[in-house]
């Protein structure tokens, strides 16, 4: 599949957006996962380490544990995913805060694979509490998932970034973020759903906040 360029793919959302029709992604931890989103006519594919977790019976915070290289996990899911996928972009879900990282190299990586664009997952953002203060507190924060969204911006990349407040929507649209993913929390459907999640209801305000 020829990889759909950032103005390409930020036309088609405009357009759509202009007749209010949903922009609709999902994450696949599979080939046939990937397969049947597409089929069932979604806009955008999203491969990320947690639906590797998914696909082995856990629960998908177990992306943000040391179970695994989540960046890696993403390249290695790519050759399962992408082949099989005709003409809906898929995004990859990107770990910015991981140190040991080479940034240029592994873009350069994502986009001869075929990714379009990315997306901050693993994130920092899912954490509160003294955890989350320390992480800020000793560089790993989620401002450095801000420059790593900047700098797949720079690469030409789709960004649509995860926020969880009104001060990380700002600092990735000013990043150059294209769609702004606002999370409400974990779902609470299927064989381990989260028993605390707020209702769509809660969630429409907080998003147009």
């Amino acid at each position: 599949m020829k990889r759909p360029t950032r103005s390409e793919l930020m036309a088609k959302f405009h357009d759509m957006a202009k007749r209010r029709e949903p922009i609709i992604g999902g994450g696949a931890g599979t080939g046939i996962s990937a397969k049947w989103e597409e089929a069932g006519g979604i806009d955008l594919i999203v491969i990320y380490n947690s639906g590797r977790y998914r696909m082995a019976g856990r629960g998908s915070l177990a992306g943000l544990l040391a179970y695994g290289n989540a960046n890696d996990i993403v390249k290695e899911m790519a050759y399962e995913v992408l082949p099989v996928v005709k003409k809906t972009p898929v995004l990859a879900g990107v770990n910015g805060t991981d140190p040991f990282t080479i940034w240029d190299k592994y873009f350069d990586e994502l986009i001869s694979l075929g990714f379009a664009g990315v997306q901050n997952f693993p994130t920092v953002g899912l954490i509160d509490g003294v955890f989350r203060a320390n992480l800020e507190e000793t560089g790993m924060g989620y401002g450095l998932e801000v420059e790593t969204m900047r700098a797949a911006h720079e690469r030409d990349l789709l960004v649509t970034p995860y926020v969880f407040s009104e001060e990380d929507a700002v600092a990735m649209a000013e990043a150059g973020a294209d769609i702004l993913v606002c999370h409400m929390g974990l779902t609470t459907k299927g064989s381990i759903g989260a028993k605390t999640a707020k209702t769509l209801e809660e969630c429409a305000p907080l998003i147009d906040s």
